[in-house]
Order: C-alpha cells, then sequence, then structure tokens
C-alpha cells in the first residue's frame, strides 16, 4: 500500500483545541470488525463492551514539561529549547532553536538563571546533548520553568488546565513528550467500575517520542524509519496478561503505545515476556497481531503511522470508512478529541 491510502480530508474546525468538558463524556465510535457497522456513544458507555475477565491494559508514562524559552547566555538572543530523552545524569537529548546558532559550548538560560543547558555535542536536525544545570532541585526546577508539549495542530499556548488534562489519571512514570490521548478519557469513576465488574487493569509504559507526530514523508511506507521509544513490561504485567488470556479474556490495549509495547514482547503464540527496552515496531496492514484483541484509539492524522497502525488492526477498508463516517458526525478529532473503540 501507497503513504497517500492513508490521506482523508479534514475539516481543521474539527481538530479539537481543548479537552472535553469531562474526561469521560468525550464520544465514542465503536467499530465491529467483524461486520464493519458502527454504534456512537459516549466514552463513559466503554463499559457496556467489555465483561469480567477481560484486562486492559494502560500505558503508566507520564508527560514531561518539555518545551522551554529563554536565551543564549552569550548574546541574549531567544532560544528555545525541548527535551527528548534523558541520556545519563542530568544530560538530556533535546531539540534546540535556532539550531544553526546553538553549537558545543554554547549555554542557554531559562527562568532568568534558575536552569542552564550547556551543549556538550552537536547532532543532526537541531538535536543536542546537554547538560542540565538547576539553581535547586533539577527536577523541581523543570516542572517549574517547562511547558507542557501540546501537539502542533493545537493552535495555542498551553494553559493551566493542560497541566491536568494533557495528563492520564493514572500517569506514574515521567519521560513521555507527548500523552497516550486514548487514555485521558478515563476517570476514576471508570477506573472503580472496571474493578468491580472483575475486568482487570494492567500498566505498562512506553515513552511517547516527539516521533509520534512525523508524518510519513516517502510514498512507500517500508521506507519509514520509526523513531525508538522506551518501554516496559514487568513480570507482574505479563503474568496477569497471560493470565487473562489463559482465562478466555479480551486483552484491550488502551491507545497504540500499548499495541505496539504488547506486539513488541509478545511471541508468536500471543506469550507475553517481561521486559525493559526500546521499541521501533512499524505495524502497518499486513501485520499478524499476536496479543491484542481490542483497542480503544483516539483519531489521528492521515498519512501517520498510528493511522496506518489502527487500519491495520480494523481492517483498511473499515477503518478508513469509520474515518469518514466520523467526519460526517462530527466528531472531534486528535489529542483532545474523540475515542474510538474497535472490537
Amino acid at each position: 500500500m501507497k503513504t497517500s491510502d492513508f490521506d482523508y480530508e479534514l475539516p481543521r474546525e474539527f481538530i479539537a483545541q481543548y479537552p472535553s468538558e469531562r474526561r469521560d463524556e468525550s464520544r465514542l465510535l465503536v467499530l465491529r470488525r467483524d461486520t464493519g457497522e458502527t454504534e456512537h456513544r459516549l466514552f463513559k458507555d466503554i463499559l457496556d463492551y467489555l465483561t469480567p475477565g477481560d484486562i486492559l491494559v494502560v500505558n503508566e508514562s507520564e508527560v514531561i514539561p518539555a518545551r522551554f524559552i529563554g536565551e543564549k547566555k552569550a548574546t541574549g538572543g531567544k532560544a528555545e529549547m525541548f527535551l527528548l530523552k534523558e541520556t545519563g545524569l542530568c544530560r538530556w537529548e533535546v531539540l534546540v532553536r535556532p539550531g544553526s546558532s546553538i553549537k558545543e559550548g554554547a549555554v542557554l538560560i531559562f527562568g532568568g538563571g534558575l536552569l542552564e543547558a550547556r551543549v556538550l555535542e552537536v547532532l543532526p536536525a537541531g538535536k543536542r546533548i546537554v547538560e542540565l544545570v538547576a539553581d535547586g532541585d533539577l527536577d523541581l526546577v523543570i516542572a517549574a520553568l517547562g511547558q507542557i508539549p501540546l501537539p502542533p495542530y493545537i493552535e495555542r499556548k498551553p494553559e493551566p488546565l493542560d497541566r491536568e488534562r494533557y495528563q492520564t489519571i493514572y500517569a506514574r512514570v515521567k519521560g513521555a513528550v507527548a500523552a497516550p490521548t486514548a487514555g485521558l478519557h478515563f476517570t476514576d469513576d471508570i477506573l472503580d467500575e472496571l474493578a468491580k465488574r472483575g475486568i482487570g487493569i494492567v500498566p505498562v509504559i512506553l515513552h511517547v517520542g516527539l516521533g509520534t507526530f512525523r508524518p510519513v514523508s516517502s510514498d512507500d511506507p517500508e521506507d519509514h524509519e520509526m523513531d525508538e521509544e522506551r518501554f516496559e513490561v514487568s513480570d507482574e504485567a505479563a503474568a496477569l496478561i497471560n493470565a487473562a488470556r489463559d482465562g478466555g479474556g479480551k486483552v484491550v490495549a488502551v491507545g497504540t503505545t500499548c499495541v505496539r509495547v504488547l506486539e513488541s514482547v509478545a511471541d508468536d503464540a500471543g506469550r507475553m515476556v517481561a521486559a525493559v527496552g526500546s521499541t521501533a515496531l512499524f505495524i502497518r496492514p499486513g501485520y499478524r497481531f499476536r496479543c491484542v484483541d481490542s483497542l480503544i484509539t483516539n483519531f489521528h492524522l492521515p498519512k501517520s503511522t498510528l493511522l496506518m497502525l489502527v487500519a491495520a488492526f480494523g481492517g483498511y477498508e473499515e477503518m478508513m470508512a469509520a474515518y469518514r463516517t466520523a467526519v460526517e458526525q462530527n466528531y472531534r478529532f486528535y489529542s483532545y478529541g474523540d475515542a474510538m473503540l474497535v472490537l
């Protein structure tokens, strides 16, 4: 298939700029793979589609306040830094702007000097390795000065509400620079009700990187290289998922991040194996799923690896038809938008 096969028309006004008033009152499009039929519900109705013995796999990765606006110490010129991943004690791989003028040895300052970034190494594509030096506890200074990294299609500056709403309620391990957005719809009430009904909730970790927003630029998807993202599946998580499968329960992945984790560590029989590492798994039509039975996801960008993944899971024709239906029915798209359940 060609990348152009995953294009679709989306009016700009359908791109959600703010979250729904309540997390669980976003809309839910239900797609049944066996028939291609769709239903239109609210997210809190997700309980109607799950049964005792099923298990939800959630991504506990927490979004860090990754964007910093400051200046170059030597000249006072404006500079921007975006944290990508920690590479060592106080050392980070970052994106900088303007990249052409920030050389090895340069020092960037933020918050009037509360945080300094000293460039240790110049990497391609505007990336740098920096050492962060804080006036105080580094984690606290990062939390105070950094902005929540809203994706570029949210065309506004971060606001205080984003600190809460661009984060799942179960996030606990810092490291992502983008939210695992399918999980943004869950509330404590839904999680409590799932537990009461005997539906398990199993955490894994995949730290979403900036590459999640990178479109496939080549017309042949096979030419696209995925960015590696760090993940973790604990012994306990692997055992719980295997036990659910052995008992006949469905494995429901909350988001494409969980799909990539599960499919990266499952063996050919669908058995989970505990692991810590990085994955660059690129799932697209033709892929044989080994572990995931159902998927909760948001609506994704045209020509994106995420749209290719959900098309692989739900069926290309069925998924593209569902997207056309979502546009016709005025669903809200992307990170702060509505959700889809693929059964």
